[in-house]
């Protein structure tokens, strides 16, 4: 454990309702759907402030903004989001980009700077699939030749899309497609379950989208699913192949983000309890099998704090697609029963940017409901181009 005033500690966390592409929020742009939520981060964290703390969190104390995105126009939304939020111009803002693992990532690269030298940061992803700018390469005589997505591997390695790697990972780790769609529709009745049980209501940021309307509620968990219509979903990727629309997530837009700061400066805050981050890692593994990456680096870093998966108490894994989840939980020996305990992206939808930071605002939103002290859990996902990110947290009353 890092001396207090150097051990990052998540102790806010707030997120954007998720909606299908093309849908709800298709009018918003990433910086317009990552503004709202920043400043709800910042108005829980100054609530929250002991009388003896002055005015709880000044915008101005924010060391910087760290936020993922993968798909977006550059430009460094980060900065672009704060400023729209309301930070004063003297708070600066950092894009990152590990396309699906980014918003983890944003959030990794905050705990490793309050390891180095304290401070307070908003970390976090963000993505809105619906106004993504059209990509193009420049052909020689300077026309454009678009494109649908970036290369992420050498073609000599292996470059497959999203859902040919889903394939390829079903098919090496023998998952078969009745358990994609049990585990697929799983994902959906617990997300429902946990929206009528207002189990989000917490964490989510309604959003304007126009003058009199708000989006304020996941719009992917579908009700009419039950294992007759999975059964009839046919295979998208592969002929003969088991990943259909039905055991794979759906493209959606959002934004999550958390407060991350030392121990010592989350008192000083007033905040009574977090999320500690004990440890991290990002692995790399083959390309063709990509959706793998986050066992990967689950693994190397449980082995190296001495824990077995069987030790966490909370999972959430990105839900990509039900082969690449049930591969990784097989591989580290994680009963799926056990994790994603409110569904995941097969439900909710998978905002790119944005999915790291959902697994951590579900990790506190779950760990604060259950109230253990010193419970372990984990976020992971896996990312194009064959990597996986995973990140160790531990649940302690700071009052």
């Amino acid at each position: 454990m890092l001396p207090e005033d150097r051990q990052p500690v998540i102790i806010a966390a707030r997120r954007t309702p998720l909606c299908r592409a093309s849908g709800a929020l298709q009018k918003l742009r990433a910086h317009e759907l990552l503004a709202p939520v920043l400043r709800g981060l910042l108005a829980d964290t100054g609530a929250g402030a002991r009388a003896d703390a002055g005015a709880g969190l000044a915008p101005e104390s924010v060391t910087d903004v760290v936020i993922g995105n993968a798909v977006g126009g550059g430009g460094n939304v980060a900065r672009l989001a704060a400023l729209e939020a309301g930070l004063p111009v003297t708070v600066p803002g950092l894009t990152v980009d590990r396309q699906c693992g980014s918003g983890l990532d944003a959030i990794v690269l905050a705990s490793r700077l309050v390891a180095a030298g304290g401070g307070l940061y908003l970390a976090g992803g963000v993505e809105s699939i619906s106004t993504a700018p059209l990509r193009a390469h420049r052909n020689d005589d300077g026309t454009a030749d678009y494109y649908s997505r970036a290369q992420f591997a050498p073609l000599s390695l292996g470059d497959p899309d999203m859902g040919v790697a889903a394939e390829n990972v079903a098919a090496h780790y023998g998952v078969s497609r009745e358990r994609q769609d049990v585990f697929a529709l799983r994902s959906h009745r617990r997300a429902l379950a946990a929206a009528a049980a207002g189990l989000f209501d917490g964490e989510i940021v309604p959003l304007a989208v126009e003058p009199g309307t708000s989006v304020e509620a996941d719009d992917g968990p579908r009700p009419s699913l039950g294992p007759a219509l999975m059964a009839r979903f046919p295979p998208v990727f592969a002929e003969g192949g088991t990943v259909t629309a039905g055991n794979s997530c759906f493209d959606a837009d959002g934004a999550a983000a958390v407060v991350i700061t030392s121990v010592e400066r989350a008192r000083q805050l007033g905040a009574t309890d977090g999320l500690l981050v004990l440890g991290t890692d990002t692995a790399g593994v083959a390309p063709q099998l990509l959706g793998i990456g986050a066992a990967a680096a689950a693994k190397r870093l449980l082995t190296a704090h001495g824990l077995a998966a069987t030790d966490m108490a909370l999972v959430e894994f990105n839900e990509a697609f039900a082969a690449q989840t049930l591969a990784c939980f097989d591989q580290l020996g994680i009963d799926p029963e056990r994790a994603n305990l409110d569904g995941g992206a097969l439900a909710l939808g998978h905002a790119y940017g944005a999915s790291g930071a959902v697994l951590v605002t579900r990790l506190l939103a779950q760990a604060r409901r259950s109230g253990e002290q010193g419970q372990l859990a984990l976020a992971m996902i896996s990312i194009a181009g064959g990597m996986g990110t995973a990140a160790l947290l531990g649940y302690r009353r700071l009052g």
